[in-house]
């Protein structure tokens, strides 16, 4: 039996550092440019089956992911606006548990969210690139405890949730030797 916490967390929990460089901005931005293209690259091939395959007994199927990506990254999108346009605004979470069991995350084709990520993912890089170091000290709060999260740490999370779900799909293929 696999390891509960490694197969939920492939890639560890996010944790931002205490002081965000300017390289980790960049290799963030990078990393948000990237990630459409990295998950296409690795689903391209998968059949039905793989799809409806999840990455963990109790989890998301391969599909539901995709589709959360894209959900989640429209709100983090969303959160960004709302951290630069406004005085520290009070965010509205989503109960995303919920959404991955409606009908479009369990039955719309990969590509709608795959092209939406696509776009969506190149106007936040061509956003974040242009962002000055009071841009990125801009913040929002979450009420999940009514935390503070700035712009620059906010584009780290949503780095390291790409990089997440892409983990999930990629040690999930490994392990069945798609």
């Amino acid at each position: 039996m696999e390891d509960l916490e490694k197969l939920k967390y492939p890639i560890g929990r996010f944790t931002c550092p205490d002081h965000i460089s300017d390289d980790d901005i960049k290799q963030w931005i990078a990393d948000l440019e990237i990630l459409p293209k990295r998950v296409l690259n690795l689903v391209r091939d998968f059949s039905e089956s793989q799809l409806e395959t999840p990455y963990r007994n109790g989890g998301w199927t391969v599909k539901q992911v995709i589709h959360h990506l894209a959900d989640s990254h429209h709100h983090s999108y969303t959160r960004f606006k709302w951290a630069l346009t406004e005085n520290r605004p009070l965010i509205k979470v989503y109960e995303e548990t919920l959404w991955s069991d409606l009908i479009d995350a369990k039955t719309a084709p990969i590509a709608l969210s795959l092209s939406y990520l696509t776009a969506l993912h190149a106007k936040l890089v061509y956003m974040c690139v242009r962002l000055t170091p009071n841009d990125l000290k801009k913040s929002y709060i979450h009420p999940d405890g009514n935390v503070n999260v700035s712009v620059a740490e906010n584009i780290g999370k949503y780095a390291w949730h790409g990089n997440h779900h892409f983990a999930h799909i990629k040690t999930l293929a490994e392990r069945k030797g798609w």
